[in-house]
């Protein structure tokens, strides 16, 4: 029995150790400059950019592809920080890709809604839940506001409500100066 257990360990050393070289030896770095961009990014993975998602957006602007102006629930405020943090001059935000709106999130009617799953299917932050033929309702919090579910809705059940600016989702209107004492 203690032999049996000298060997599962052994064995669960070497196995343990093989791994850890494995994760060090063939580690793959990511691009620093694309998760920068994507951090600045709002992560609503609405697709307005043209991209599938945020990510795939930060990777475009990376290599140049892309401008830096094609992010609507970014705004003028992500569009600012995109060409502060990359050196490029700012853009207004292009009109083909949507225009800016207040952070919102989905609202179901409950009453309305038949059930059909279609806006389940659309999310891309599995925001919505409920089950066939039953009512479903949005968890606010993980609600990004990207207007995916609007479309597939039969019954128009669902409206974007503005998030109403309280202590944890205000921020500065203007940017703020940093004021240094001189040495």
């Amino acid at each position: 029995m203690l032999t049996a257990l000298l060997i599962m360990t052994g064995i669960a050393l070497v196995l343990g150790a093989a791994l850890g070289y494995a994760a060090i030896r063939f580690k793959v770095e990511g691009d620093p400059l694309v998760e920068k961009i994507d951090a600045i990014l709002p992560q609503t993975q609405c697709g307005q950019c043209s991209y599938p998602g945020c990510k795939p957006y930060a990777e475009a602007i990376a290599k140049g592809e892309a401008d830096i102006n094609q992010c609507p629930p970014g705004g003028e405020e992500g569009i600012r920080k995109l060409s502060d943090l990359l050196g490029r001059e700012f853009k207004p935000l292009s009109e083909e890709h949507g225009v800016e709106k207040p952070k919102s999130v989905a609202l179901i009617d409950e009453l309305t809604c038949i059930g059909c799953t279609l806006c389940i299917q659309a999310c891309p932050v599995d925001a919505i839940v409920g089950a066939a033929k039953q009512m479903h309702t949005v968890v606010d919090p993980l609600c990004t506001g990207c207007e995916l579910c609007l479309a597939p809705c039969p019954v128009d059940c669902i409206t974007m409500v503005p998030v109403p600016d309280t202590v944890q989702t205000w921020k500065w209107k203007y940017p703020v100066v940093e004021i240094r004492k001189s040495a």
